[in-house]
This record gives structure tokens, C-alpha cells and sequence, in this order.
């Protein structure tokens, strides 16, 4: 079923972006940034656009290799970038913040870089749920001047899901998957130890079929996983269940849990505090 409202809404963005000539996309291969960029491409051809992929610690490698697949796919340019946000003191040391340091590291490493190629619009996939949530990493696009055109033009994440399927893009249904250090309780600090332990236990778990949404939380000696609560039901119990818990302590955790609350985004954060009086952030 077409949504009338979402095809306007994408014909602004066709518009916005025609008017910017030159557009440079932060680009992470998920639903958002891939959304914006393919429309890019249309808009502007593929001689006025490029992706800047930032490569990070802080990403799983099937993340990273998912986005060069994507990005491919789409036929946009691609400029890897290594952030090295852990290298920042204040974003190994995991605050409530810690989103904030990383995008800062982030856009000052790419702003200059799309700006001195002739890209002076530097652009990001933000979409307008986002707006509604604490995402102290959107205060650090700002301040480099970087552009949030699926907001602006009021593009929710469910439009863009359906505008992206409509169009026979086939990442419409790919489920968000941010930062590693995400699973990292705040004040946990953050390692590269321990974010390859959480990738190692994750893609373990994609191995072993698991599908849809997928969180190891890192609680030292014990990971909590959180799955989908239609594929929680296969994992629960019996042979499925031992599998997972060999996988995830192949990955170096002494014990296992399996959230029976299922996948919720943002599960960590509510032992963070605010002090601020936001939001509970979501990851």
C-alpha cells in the first residue's frame, strides 16, 4: 500500500537535495543513510555524490563490510575514514555522553576532508523519530554544520522502511544496529578487548541463525542477550538454547543469560543518568 504522505515527503527530500549540487553522506549501511544516499544518487548522479564511511573499533566488521555492499549496490563513491574515537579519553571512559565524543570525533575528522573535496554539504541519516529521542551525537553534527534532510522533511523510520521496499531496495527490513560500546553499561569503560567480545559473541549468534534484532550485553564475566520476542521462543529452552550459550562463552563470557523481556532498545541505559532530565536514550 503506497503512503501518499511518504511519497511527498520523498519528493521534498528529491527537491532539497537538488538544490545542494554537491552532497557528501555519513554513511553506515544502515536503513537510514542507505535510504538517503540511493536517493542521492538519483537526484544529483553519481558525479555529485560520495559516501564517507567512518571505520572504527567502535563497528563490527560485518557492519562495515555491509555498508561497502550497500554502497555498491547503490553505486554511490565511498571514502573510508579512520575515526579513532577510542583514542578520546572522555569516550573510552563510557558516560551518559559517550555518543556526544564519538560524533565529535567523527565529524571533525570528516567534515574537512568532504569540504576540501568540493562537498560542502555534509549530510547524515537522522530521520524525524530521531528528534524525539536523546542522541546527544546529533549536538556534535551541528556544531560541524552537518544536515539532517530525512528530519527536515519529516521522513519517519517506518516511511523510509516502506519508501526503501517500495522502491525494491533489499536492506528495507534490516534491523538497526549501532555502535558496539552501546552493550557497555555507562561507566564501563570502553575497550577494544571488550567490543571484539561483543562482536565475537553477536556474530557467533548470526552464525547460528539468530535473526533480528540481536543485543550481548556486557556485564563482565556475564552477557544478557536480547533477541526478537518471536525468535526468543526457539532459544528458550533445549538444544537451541545450549548453542547459544556455547557460543556466547566461546566469546570469552562465564556465564549467560537470555533476556526473557526480549530485545528492547536502550535496555543499558536505563542505569544511566541523566542529569539533564532527558529521555532515557535508546541505542
Amino acid at each position: 500500500m503506497v503512503d501518499p504522505g511518504a511519497q511527498e515527503k520523498e519528493r521534498q527530500l528529491v527537491a532539497w537535495l537538488a538544490t545542494r549540487r554537491r552532497v557528501a553522506v555519513g554513511f553506515s549501511g544502515g536503513v537510514d543513510s542507505s535510504y538517503l544516499a540511493a536517493v542521492a544518487v538519483e537526484a544529483l548522479g553519481v558525479e555529485h555524490t560520495v559516501a564517507f564511511v567512518g571505520r572504527s573499533d567502535s563497528l563490527s566488521g560485518r557492519e562495515e563490510d555491509h555498508a561497502l555492499t550497500v554502497a555498491r549496490s547503490i553505486g554511490i563513491r565511498v571514502h573510508e575514514v579512520e575515526t579513532g574515537e577510542l583514542a578520546d579519553p572522555r569516550y573510552a571512559a563510557n558516560p551518559a555522553d559517550r555518543c556526544y565524543f564519538c560524533k565529535h570525533t567523527l565529524w571533525h575528522t570528516l567534515a574537512p576532508l568532504a569540504r576540501a573535496s568540493g562537498f560542502e554539504t555534509l549530510v547524515d541519516g537522522t530521520n524525524a523519530d530521531d528528534l524525539g529521542d536523546y542522541r546527544p551525537g546529533g549536538r556534535a553534527a551541528v556544531e560541524q554544520g552537518v544536515l539532517s534532510p530525512l528530519a527536515e522533511m519529516g521522513l519517519t523510520k517506518a516511511e523510509i522502511r516502506d519508501r526503501t521496499k517500495a522502491r525494491g531496495w533489499p536492506w528495507w527490513d534490516r534491523p538497526a544496529s549501532p555502535c558496539l560500546a552501546s552493550r557497555l553499561p555507562y561507566g564501563t569503560a570502553v575497550t577494544r578487548e571488550r567490543l571484539r567480545q561483543v562482536e565475537t559473541a553477536e556474530s557467533g549468534l548470526r552464525d547460528l541463525g539468530v535473526t533480528g534484532n540481536l543485543r550481548v550485553r556486557h556485564y563482565g564475566d556475564v552477557a544478557r542477550v536480547e533477541l526478537d520476542r518471536d525468535v526468543l521462543a526457539h532459544y528458550e529452552s533445549g538444544a537451541a538454547f545450549d548453542a547459544v550459550v556455547r557460543t556466547v562463552t566461546a566469546a570469552g563470557y562465564l556465564h549467560v543469560e537470555l533476556d526473557p523481556l526480549g530485545f528492547r532498545s536502550g535496555s543499558l541505559n536505563v542505569l544511566g543518568v541523566i542529569e539533564s532530565g532527558a529521555a532515557i536514550p535508546r541505542d
